[in-house]
């Protein structure tokens, strides 16, 4: 029996098998969770299927994050299925590609940085707050997905930047807020890891070999590894922990010159 039996998870954002949200829902469900997914459009849900499928799920529900009405359609949806669950888990984040090309300020615009806040920091917050009933009294954990460019300047994550540095405030609000109702959350720093959503960043390949070049562990890490310690957050192991980015990345975080760290 594992550590998450008797848990429920939503998972929000899982794409395609390469994703870390898969990673977190395969370590989940390992773990004895069971679980519902969340598909953003129609080009995703064959995919999606197949995924809940694999994880042995029937709980598939349409979820656009930028529209409030999708946001409390999941619940409601997922209030057929279960009367109450434990863990959800944001993975959405999103900027427009051309803002993610070229000097910050060169592209920066106020729609693009609109759009990066919203689908990237707020959907977590909307989607925790429309979902609070379902969880209440339950000792329930959230979690989301964060990137070190939350706290670095990295050429040409740009706008993404700002957008996971307000997630991970996020993150620390809602944990100040939703403490008292039992209801811990936290944040997972990811190291680059090959999926679809990377492959809008520039320059991405690099990134992976600079990595594999100077962290302390002199690799990259796999989505297994963010889904393990997902699964420990989310589980009762970690009850006294709320509020937290926990980094998993092979050490890469703590370089202070990462350029010349390879020696």
């Amino acid at each position: 029996m594992g550590f998450l039996a008797g848990k429920r998870a939503l998972i929000v954002g899982v794409a395609s098998p390469r994703s870390i949200a898969w990673g977190i829902a395969e370590a989940m469900r390992d773990q004895g969770a069971e679980l519902a997914y969340t598909y953003q459009n129609e080009k995703l849900l064959s995919r999606v299927e197949k995924i809940a499928a694999d994880t042995g799920s029937r709980i598939v529900i349409p979820c656009d994050v930028a529209s409030d009405e999708d946001i409390y359609n999941v619940f409601a949806e997922l209030n057929k299925h279960w009367d109450s669950y434990d863990i959800l888990v944001h993975s959405v984040g999103f900027a427009p590609r051309e803002q993610l090309e070229g000097d910050y300020m060169d592209v920066i615009t106020r729609e693009g940085f609109q759009i990066a806040h919203d689908i990237s920091s707020y959907s977590f917050a909307g989607l925790a707050k429309a979902g609070l009933s379902m969880m209440q009294g339950r000792d329930g954990a959230m979690l989301t997905l964060t990137y070190m460019g939350s706290v670095r300047a990295l050429k040409s994550y740009n706008v993404m930047g700002l957008a996971k540095a307000s997630l991970e405030a996020n993150v620390r609000y809602m944990a100040q807020s939703l403490g008292p109702k039992g209801i811990r959350v936290n944040a997972i720093s990811a190291g680059p890891i090959k999926t679809l959503a990377a492959a809008g960043i520039s320059d991405f390949r690099k990134m992976l070999s600079h990595v594999e070049g100077t962290a302390p562990m002199r690799r990259t890490i796999t989505p297994r590894e963010v889904g393990d310690v997902a699964a420990f957050l989310c589980s009762d192991l970690a009850s006294g922990v709320t509020g937290e980015t926990t980094f998993v990345d092979a050490g890469y975080n703590i370089l202070g010159m990462p350029e010349l760290a390879g020696g």
